[in-house]
């Protein structure tokens, strides 16, 4: 297992994600079942596939649409809490790296105008620093950014571009590994080992770990951030099902 996951990390990712469409319909149809089930294409699986770098979490990964716990617990938060799907007025919607369980979906619906945006991946729209975004002040409602500012040096730049392209009235989501024991963000940007950042950061590539302090962070830019445990919202059964996260908080975001 440490091999492959070595290997893996060797691979750049563009290969990994053209890898990951050719291989995805083959594994689907292999833990086809009943026990776990992904809310953002409603296909159900024995089990999922697992995941993760330092520690791998058991049934953590769909087989189908390559969701993650984070993913599917965003989708159901969008879905049942938000206008996100059902707005009668064309979003302007603004994702930074985005996810493939959510590309196809949300470049489909007819009631969001999407932009795409990254500096590597080779399914964005516009190749970008996310400290340097060529867009207009106030130009999206609508704005997610999940799992990018840990690698991002300069964060608090990262943070105040997505400040100044939303919308005044807009949210967003900007999840990102948290170790709520942890008071207080720890950074050092000495260590660049790959291997002493995945014992430390929890990743190969990741630059802190964030605490409870990254909320705070947030609103030091001007955001109101709503802390949203929105497991506790989720039927304990549904949770086991959908396979997510228990406590994980998600970060909403609002320009006012």
């Amino acid at each position: 297992m440490k091999l492959f996951k070595t290997i893996l990390n060797t691979i750049p990712r563009p290969l990994l994600i053209k890898a990951s469409y050719l291989v995805r319909p083959i594994i689907s149809l292999w833990l086809k079942g009943n026990k776990f089930t992904d809310p953002i294409d409603g296909k159900s699986f024995r089990k999922f596939l697992p995941y993760g770098y330092s520690i791998q979490r058991k049934n953590a990964l769909s087989p189908s649409t390559l969701s993650l716990e984070r993913h599917r617990l965003m989708w159901l938060f969008l879905k049942d809490e938000t206008n996100f799907f059902t707005s009668k007025e064309k979003l302007k919607v603004l994702h930074i790296a985005p996810e493939q369980c959510f590309l196809k979906r949300f470049r489909n619906q007819k009631n969001i105008d999407y932009t795409t945006s990254d500096l590597e991946s080779p399914i964005a729209d516009v190749k970008a620093d996310i400290c340097d975004l060529p867009f207009k002040d106030n130009s999206f409602d609508v704005v997610f950014c999940n799992h990018v500012l840990e690698h991002i040096p300069n964060d608090i730049k990262a943070m105040q571009e997505l400040y100044r392209v939303m919308k005044k009235g807009g949210f967003g989501i900007f999840q990102v590994p948290q170790d709520i024991n942890r008071k207080e963000t720890f950074e050092d940007n000495t260590i660049t080992n790959p291997k002493e950042r995945t014992e430390i950061f929890g990743q190969y590539d990741h630059v802190r770990i964030y605490g409870l302090d990254y909320f705070n962070k947030l609103r030091s830019i001007g955001f109101k951030v709503d802390e949203i445990d929105y497991t506790k919202k989720i039927k304990p059964e549904l949770i086991k099902k959908y396979a997510l996260m228990e406590g994980e908080i998600l970060p909403v975001c609002y320009k006012l």
